[in-house]
């Protein structure tokens, strides 16, 4: 017969053998988080690029559920029993960590300390300062696909509350300015509802930045419930296929989408706005903006940018087949199209010029890309370097106060869009500058 000591023993013993386990994995994770923060220090790699966590240590109980919801799987880490931004570069601005956290300790905020993230004021319901008008999308700050989608969506919806309450003026009730992620869903919506809609677009292709990415782009996004679509299920796509999906979608439902149209001004108020744009005026009761936040390409203004072999997209990196190029930024966009055009080139020829000390804006598979590339000899990676000047056969370049000539048949400029800040404002819509605020 057992004694009360050998069976408090046998049910105490694979307890303590249970928390050394425990406690080992949390040290060793804990030692593994605080290299990947070193790391990330040395690489300048902390500052986030989008929406991200902050983490409120008095709140913070460590359990860990924040790290594990991440679908980057690197940014967040426990360190000291507390969550912490780990390698914010790699944040994608997903908010499952704030979802998934029981506690309530975090808050997705836009920029840090250093640098600044320029937002439109929104109401809860995404109603700018301007009665009327609404934003959706990449411009208010959710690049995400999914997280545009959604935002297209509830834009409309409340546009539509907003709607029931102004007098009807005009036969459009709504005008949605761009056909990105956050602008189809908008229309999809519109046309649930009910609402009479027209969505103008400035270039001549749907998806609006998804569009401008190099051929076969891996996209990722998450499932997400798509206007009289359903649920969209991709994970991770090429951008043809998922551009194929979203034309598929169009041809089916028929929203009245018109392409090569680009809004001029916005004038008038609620229930009576008149949008004047390159092609003609179209009146409406409310607008939505989709614009996106890559505008008009920024230039680098410097002698030579005029010259024809200069472009600020990627269409086929098969086109700069044996050319010496030059691709110019430190994002993903540049990232990828320097990465694309080299693994496209029989003989490397491709040199990516980025201004900064590390890629802290590009995501962790673009980086050990580059690194692949550079170590093989196929690309040659200038960091902290400026083009001063370009010429009909050659790019010179300053490191520092050294300058050098590269020899160059082809430049490709990738250093994001001049926002229109000025315009939004000029209309009555508020901007922000976000410092690590919601």
């Amino acid at each position: 017969m057992f004694t009360l000591e050998p069976l408090l023993l046998l049910y105490i013993l694979p307890f303590a053998v249970f928390l050394l386990i425990y406690q080992w994995v949390r040290a060793w994770s804990e030692k593994a988080a605080k290299r990947r923060l070193d790391d990330a220090v040395q690489s300048h790699m902390t500052e986030p690029p989008t929406l991200h966590p902050i983490i409120d240590p008095s709140k913070c109980l460590g359990c860990g559920a924040c790290v594990n919801a991440c679908p980057e799987g690197d940014v967040l880490g426990l360190i000291g029993g507390k969550s912490v931004l780990i390698n914010g570069a790699n944040c994608i601005g997903h908010g499952a960590c704030k979802a998934a956290c029981p506690f309530d300790a975090i808050d997705l905020v836009f920029g840090t300390a250093k640098r600044g993230v320029s937002i439109p004021v929104l109401s809860p319901d995404f109603e700018s300062t301007l009665s009327g008008v609404f934003v959706a999308g990449e411009l208010g700050g959710m690049g995400l696909i999914r997280n545009a989608i959604m935002q297209g969506s509830q834009a409309v919806i409340s546009a539509a509350s907003f709607l029931k309450q102004v007098p009807k003026t005009e036969d459009r009730d709504l005008l949605i300015i761009g056909a990105g992620p956050a602008g189809i869903a908008a229309a999809l919506q519109a046309k649930a509802l009910g609402l009479a809609a027209t969505v103008i677009e400035q270039s001549e292709d749907l998806g609006g930045t998804v569009a401008n990415f190099p051929k076969n782009k891996l996209v990722m996004t998450a499932p997400v419930e798509l206007p009289l679509v359903g649920k969209l299920k991709f994970r991770e796509t090429s951008k043809e296929a998922l551009l194929d999906f979203w034309t598929g979608v169009i041809n089916e439902h028929k929203p009245d989408i018109r392409f090569g149209i680009q809004m001029v001004s916005v004038e008038g108020t609620a229930p009576h706005f008149r949008v004047q744009t390159t092609e003609a005026e179209f009146c409406a009761r409310s607008v939505i903006l989709a614009l996106g936040r890559r505008g008009t390409p920024r230039k680098l203004d410097v002698p030579g940018e005029h010259l024809s072999k200069v472009v600020y997209r990627l269409a086929d990196p098969e086109q700069y087949a044996d050319q010496r190029v030059l691709v110019v930024g430190g994002g993903d966009s540049a990232i990828e199209a320097a990465c694309e055009i080299a693994e496209a080139q029989a003989t490397p020829n491709v040199a990516l010029s980025y201004r900064g000390e590390g890629f802290a804006r590009a995501k962790l598979k673009n980086r050990k890309r580059v690194d692949a590339l550079e170590a093989s000899g196929r690309l040659r990676v200038m960091l902290g370097s400026n083009v001063i000047k370009i010429s009909d056969d050659s790019v010179t370049l300053q490191t520092e106060n050294v300058e050098e000539e590269v020899a160059n048949d082809a430049v490709l400029i990738c250093a994001g869009g001049v926002l229109p800040n000025a315009l939004l404002e000029k209309i009555g819509v508020s901007m922000d500058v976000k410092y690590g605020t919601p």
